[in-house]
C-alpha cells in the first residue's frame, strides 16, 4: 500500500457551465473527485487528499490534506464558478501545501482537472514541470471538454517535463461523454499498481468500486457486489436471497395445502347438504303416499255410506241390512243404520215444519208482499200456494201406506 499525500486542483472556471457531460462539466468533475478521495483515503488509512481552485478571483486552497472526506465532500458545496482558471499558478500552490505536509514519508502527487483552454505558455508549463520532478511530486493531469491544438500540446509538454519512470499520467476524455467518472475508473490514475504511476494500492480497488457506483456507473455483478473485492458481501448476500427463495416457497406450498384443504371441506358440505334434500325429498313422498292413501280411504268410506243409504231406501228396513252383515261390520252397520234413522227423521221434521209455515197465512203474505213485483192477492199467487200445501199433506200419507206395505 502507497503511502500518499495528493492535492486536487478543480477547474471551476466560466466553461464549467456547459452540459456536454451529465448533468455538466463541474457537477461530472465533483462526481470525480469524490471518486478519487474516496478511493485514495482507503487505499492506506494513512493517505491525505487536499482540494484547491484554479479560478475565479486567485488560487483558493479549500482543504489542505487530510484523511477526513466530510470536510472534502463539505467544501465542494461552496464553490463558485466563474473567470478562468491558472493551471500554472494553482500547480505552484500545490506543491507549496504538499511540502508543509505533516508526515514526510508521503510521497507527493498532484491531480489536475483541465476542463478550459490553457492560457498559459508552453515554455512556462515546462519549467514549472521541471520544478515538480526535483521536489519528487507526481502529476496526473484529467484533460476534458473543448479539445484545441494548442491545449493538447500544452499538456503534452507539461506531462514530459515532470515525469519520472512513468509515475505521471495524462488522460483525455472527449466532450459527450455521459460521466467522467467512468472514464477514471479505467485509466492508469485509477489504477496503478501502487509502485509508480498514481499511486493506488491493490486494497483500494473496493472502495473505488463503491464510489463508482455511486457515481452512477455500473457494476454489473450480482446485487452489484464484485464477489472478487468482497467475498463476503457476495456470499451474505447470496445465502440471505436463498433464505428469502425458501421462505416464500414455503408460503406457496402452505396457501396451496390450505386452499386444498378447503376445497375437500366444501366438497363434504355440498354432499351433506345433497344427502339431506334427498332423504327430506323421500319423507315428503312418503308423507305424499300417506296423504293419498288416507284421501282413497274417506273416498271409499263416502262411497259405502251412499251405497248405505241408498240400499236402505230399498230394502226393508235396518233389520235385513244387519244379517247380511258379516260380523267384523257390525259396528260400521249399526253406525249406518242410525244416521239412516237420524236423516229421516229430520226429513220428517222438515216437512212438518213446511206444512206449518205453509198454512200461517199471515206469514206467507208478509213473505210475499216484501218481495218486490210480487202481489199476494195475484190469483195465480194463491193457487201456487194452495198446491204446495196439498203436495205437503200428501206426503206424509205416502210415507206412512209405504211403511204399512213394507211392514206386511
Amino acid at each position: 500500500m502507497v503511502l500518499e499525500a495528493t492535492m486536487i486542483c478543480i477547474d471551476n472556471s466560466e466553461w464549467m457551465r456547459n452540459g456536454d457531460y451529465v448533468p455538466n462539466r463541474f457537477q461530472s468533475q465533483a462526481d470525480a473527485v469524490h471518486l478519487i478521495c474516496g478511493a485514495k483515503t482507503q487505499s492506506n488509512p494513512e493517505s491525505t487528499v487536499g482540494v484547491l481552485t484554479m479560478a475565479g478571483k486567485g488560487v483558493r486552497v479549500l482543504v489542505t490534506p487530510t484523511t477526513d472526506l466530510g470536510k472534502i465532500f463539505s467544501c465542494m458545496h461552496g464553490v463558485e464558478v466563474g473567470g478562468s482558471a491558472d493551471i500554472t499558478a494553482a500547480v505552484q500552490v500545490a506543491q507549496l501545501a504538499l511540502k508543509h505536509r505533516q508526515n514526510k514519508n508521503q510521497r507527493q502527487r498532484v491531480i489536475v482537472f483541465a476542463g478550459s483552454p490553457i492560457t498559459a505558455d508552453k515554455a512556462l508549463l515546462e519549467v514549472v514541470g521541471k520544478k515538480l520532478k526535483k521536489n519528487s511530486v507526481s502529476l496526473d493531469i484529467v484533460s476534458f471538454g473543448e479539445e484545441d491544438d494548442g491545449k493538447a500540446e500544452k499538456l503534452g509538454a507539461f506531462l514530459a517535463a515532470v515525469n519520472s519512470n512513468d509515475s505521471s499520467h495524462l488522460l483525455h476524455v472527449p466532450a459527450g461523454s455521459t460521466v467522467l467518472s467512468d472514464a477514471l475508473l479505467s485509466s492508469p490514475i485509477f489504477t496503478g499498481d501502487g509502485e509508480g504511476g498514481s499511486g493506488f494500492a491493490a486494497s483500494a480497488a473496493a472502495g473505488a468500486a463503491a464510489a463508482a457506483a455511486a457515481a452512477g456507473g455500473a457494476s454489473g455483478f450480482e446485487f452489484g457486489v464484485d464477489p472478487n473485492l468482497d467475498p463476503e458481501l457476495a456470499l451474505a448476500l447470496r445465502v440471505s436471497m436463498e433464505e428469502e427463495r425458501a421462505r416464500q416457497e414455503a408460503n406457496a406450498k402452505r396457501a396451496a395445502e390450505a386452499a386444498s384443504a378447503s376445497d375437500s371441506q366444501n366438497a363434504q358440505t355440498r354432499s351433506a347438504a345433497d344427502v339431506s334434500m334427498s332423504e327430506a325429498a323421500g319423507v315428503d313422498s312418503s308423507a305424499g303416499v300417506g296423504q293419498d292413501f288416507m284421501d282413497d280411504e274417506n273416498t271409499l268410506l263416502k262411497q259405502a255410506l251412499a251405497m248405505s243409504m241408498s240400499d236402505g231406501a230399498g230394502h226393508t228396513g235396518g233389520d235385513a241390512t244387519m244379517a247380511e252383515t258379516s260380523g267384523e261390520d257390525q259396528d260400521l252397520a249399526f253406525a249406518l243404520q242410525i244416521s239412516m234413522q237420524e236423516a229421516a227423521a229430520s226429513a220428517s221434521g222438515g216437512t212438518s215444519e213446511m206444512n206449518k209455515v205453509l198454512h200461517d197465512q199471515h206469514f206467507v203474505s208478509s213473505i210475499l208482499s216484501s218481495l218486490p213485483g210480487v202481489d199476494p192477492n195475484d190469483p195465480s199467487v194463491r193457487d201456487v200456494l194452495a198446491s204446495l200445501q196439498s203436495e205437503n199433506e200428501q206426503k206424509p200419507e205416502e210415507k206412512k201406506d209405504k211403511e204399512t206395505d213394507s211392514s206386511q
